[in-house]
């Protein structure tokens, strides 16, 4: 898993620091108060540029630990692309999980579902990304004219102190292969911010690999 720390000054400029361990461990505290939906930002996307139509019939592979995570993404993932009008299956319909690591198998499995393509999505690494957010303070209107109103105006002002914030992303990779030759028809490379569940990060995902493919002509 990859580290990198973020440092904002009051001016927006980004910067490298240490942080010392106390304010770790407390932006750490106010970043699992955070909600948010997961987003998804696409880094890479290449397509063979022969590869002539478009696949009618794509066998669905979540490449995953959990089976349920698995079962949760290819369904998915079969439902967006039936949207397009592009048929789908996902392979743990077919395929069991001791036999999701059989090549012989799934090519099998591919030629009896009559799919033209396999759609192969695995989990490359984890990032996280520690973000720093120096304090601010925040003054009254200033008053002068008199040492009460001076006073005054320094005991109102408040001090709302820096923190630590911390996102994690999946780094994802989906292959898209022509069943009939297994040569790579298309290609993309993706950051997804971890935060909520699992469920959220899998349908910001494919909604955008969705996006991507129909954007490279490979749906209708």
């Amino acid at each position: 898993m990859k580290t990198e720390i973020r440092v904002f000054s009051e001016g927006g400029k980004l910067t490298m620091a240490r942080i010392p361990r106390s304010l770790l461990s407390f932006g750490l505290l106010i970043a699992f108060f955070i909600t948010a939906c997961a987003t998804t930002r696409v880094t890479s996307v290449w397509k063979d540029m022969s590869y002539q139509g478009l696949p009618h019939k794509i066998l669905v592979i979540g490449v995953a630990k959990k089976p349920a995570n698995r079962r949760i993404f290819e369904d998915e993932f079969v439902r967006q692309l039936k949207a397009r009008g592009t048929d789908a299956i996902a392979s743990y319909t077919v395929l069991t999980d001791e036999k999701q690591s059989d090549p012989l198998v799934i090519a099998a499995k591919m030629k009896e579902q009559g799919a033209d393509a396999v759609l192969i999505t695995r989990l490359v690494s984890k990032k996280t990304v520690h973000t720093y957010v120096p304090g601010s303070v925040d003054y009254p209107p200033p008053y002068y004219g008199t040492w009460q109103n001076y006073y005054r105006n320094g005991y109102d002002t408040v001090y709302n102190p820096g923190y630590m914030a911390e996102d994690t992303y999946a780094l994802i990779e989906t292959n898209l292969y022509d069943a009939g030759n297994d040569n790579l028809i298309w290609s993309a490379s993706s950051e997804t911010e971890i935060r909520g569940s699992d469920q959220n990060l899998i349908k910001s995902y494919i909604g955008v690999m969705v996006n991507t493919m129909a954007d490279k002509n490979l749906l209708k």
